[in-house]
């Protein structure tokens, strides 16, 4: 899980939208990508121009935040302006609308995305909370789903991607056979069931996958995914959302798996073309990547709205993390410290996306990666999606596959134990090499989150994966031993 920065941000700390703590280096902003030797697959696109903010108009009728004429949605809290507006105009004369509520960090005003209508295609999915059910029960999507267990879970079997049906239903106590409330909790003994959101799957198609599981130490599951698969007579297409619940705030596991639904949402209905060349389409999708950010922020801030502690100093929160396949096109987005790699067969392994967090901003001032991943505060986060997020806009970027790999989005829970992109290529290789059977993308999912727990699973371990080209059947290079050299620093982002 990770932790919010210490230090509250202010406009003056941001450089290229990205909120830095004072006094050290400025980190990796919107423009920011990572550097690629010669050797690289292909070499990351970034975004590098961000537009002036439009002129300020108004304010927020809900929070206060400066908003312009251009904006259909608050990007601070999420507030729909234009039904706002309509709800002014009937209002009795004599009235005002309900006073701004206070933030924890007042949100430095943000930079309107244009959105432009999609073709509206919804993915089925059942509610996030059921009435009575604080968030451990699960309502999954298609492709999802769940075992109730505790600790270390085997490898899933494919065979579990059949969507089962989750919400408020009676089971009885495993230790006295009473009844389990809709909290979890046995009526008759108080002993705690265990929770659907403990250990889930989803695999979309067969080529893509996800496991996302409790840990071995935290009580709850804070971390969440959204995957979607979709194979085409022309290319295939991918979309596979990473969110991690900051661990000190309020209703973080509500958030992450609001916030990665909706940004599923968003790219779902999307296919961005832009002009018909590569730079158009390039921007197209990191335009409507922004836009799925947005989106994530608004469905947290509902995930909270109205519940004990939704207006607390630190209001749910979590990370956000995206890659979109479309064919052999990668794209990828992230706001905190949730992570993109591209993993390839041949080739050097690469970290697409990077971190908004304290270790980040200190590898910029050139301490050594493993130095900084390991120092105090090293997983305090500078950005963030929440009610009282500093900055919506993600670090985008785009590349393209020259060969068969893996794309894998990934959570803090995998990447403590293997930062470097080629620990992690190596971690594959050697997984594939001991059993060919990891060569399935939800098998290879659930074995690295074993090792993660392996490790000591101290945090919620996520692992989402999408092959390109034709399933790997034995290790691409040279294995070297699964665990992690301490000693290798890493350059990769």
């Amino acid at each position: 899980m990770s932790e919010p920065s210490p230090t509250s941000t202010r406009p003056s700390d941001a450089l290229g939208g990205t909120a830095v703590v004072p006094g050290a280096a400025p980190g990796p902003g919107a423009g920011a990508g990572p550097d690629l030797d010669a050797n690289s697959m292909a070499a990351p696109i970034v975004d590098e121009d961000i537009p002036d903010p439009e002129q300020v108009d108004s304010r927020c009728p809900h929070c206060g935040a400066p908003v312009s004429s251009a904006e259909s949605f608050c990007e601070a809290c999420g507030t729909d302006l234009v039904s706002s507006a309509l709800n002014s105009l009937d209002q009795p004369s004599g009235t005002t609308p309900d006073s701004p509520q206070p933030l924890a960090r007042q949100p430095i005003p943000q930079q309107p995305v244009p959105q432009q209508p999609v073709p509206q295609q919804p993915v089925p999915q059942q509610p996030i909370l059921q009435p009575g059910i604080p968030g451990d029960a699960l309502d999954l999507g298609p492709g999802e789903s769940a075992e109730m267990t505790h600790r270390r879970p085997q490898p899933p079997d494919p065979s579990h991607s059949t969507e089962p049906a989750f919400g408020p239903v009676s089971r009885e106590c495993a230790e006295c056979g009473g009844r389990v409330g809709d909290d979890l909790y046995c009526e008759q003994c108080g002993t705690k069931a265990p929770s659907e959101r403990d250990h889930f799957t989803e695999q979309p198609a067969p080529w893509v996958a996800g496991v996302c599981d409790r840990g071995i130490r935290h009580h709850r599951n804070e971390d969440a995914m959204a995957l979607w698969a979709q194979d085409g007579a022309d290319s295939n297409r991918a979309v596979l959302v990473v969110c991690d619940g900051v661990s000190t705030s309020t209703d973080s596991d509500l958030a992450s798996l609001a916030a990665a639904r909706a940004a599923r949402q968003v790219l779902v209905n999307a296919r961005p073309a832009g002009l018909g060349v590569e730079s158009s389409r390039t921007a197209a999708l990191a335009q409507i990547m922004t836009v799925a950010a947005a989106e994530a922020n608004a469905a947290v801030v509902r995930s909270s709205a109205g519940r004990p502690g939704a207006n607390a100093e630190n209001p749910a929160s979590c990370t956000f993390a995206v890659a979109v396949v479309d064919g052999r096109q990668i794209g990828y987005a992230n706001i905190g410290d949730s992570r993109v790699y591209w993993l390839p067969d041949g080739g050097d392994p690469a970290a697409l996306s990077v971190d908004d967090s304290v270790a980040q901003v200190r590898i910029s001032m050139g301490v050594p990666r493993d130095q900084a991943e390991n120092s105090p505060q090293a997983h305090a986060i500078t950005r963030w999606l929440g009610p009282d997020a500093p900055d919506l806009n993600p670090t985008t970027g785009s590349m393209v596959a020259d060969g068969p790999g893996w794309v894998m989005v990934c959570s803090d829970g995998l990447w403590n134990y293997a930062s470097a992109a080629t620990q992690l290529a190596a971690l594959v290789d050697r997984a594939i090499a001991d059993d060919p059977g990891n060569a399935q993308p939800l098998q290879l999912a659930g074995t690295l989150t074993q090792w993660a727990n392996d490790q000591g699973g101290k945090d919620n371990i996520t692992v989402a994966l999408a092959r390109l080209g034709p399933l790997a059947t034995g290790p691409t290079r040279s294995t070297g031993p699964a665990s992690p050299d301490p000693d290798q620093e890493g350059n990769d982002g």
